[in-house]
């Protein structure tokens, strides 16, 4: 998995510009990043990555690419 197109996907489902997605950026901080984003996310790493991810898991992230590393994790194994 690219994390550049990761983030490019992410900017998507939150209807960001190209490039507002940082590694660091934190989703706190996003006032896109809500409930309906958290199931939009899900469905995307289903989708695009045929991963599925906890939502327990979600919560716990800070960062963009905390998600990112997440889904890795979880495509792993």
């Amino acid at each position: 998995m690219h994390k550049s197109e990761f983030f490019r996907k992410l900017e998507s489902i939150l209807e960001l510009e190209p490039g507002a997605i940082q590694p660091q950026t934190r989703l706190d901080g996003l006032e896109a990043w809500d409930s309906l984003s958290v199931i939009t996310f899900i469905a995307m790493a289903d989708r695009d990555y045929g991963v599925s991810v906890p939502p327990k898991s979600i919560v716990e992230c800070q960062t963009a690419e905390d998600l990112a590393d997440l889904v890795a994790a979880n495509k792993a194994g």
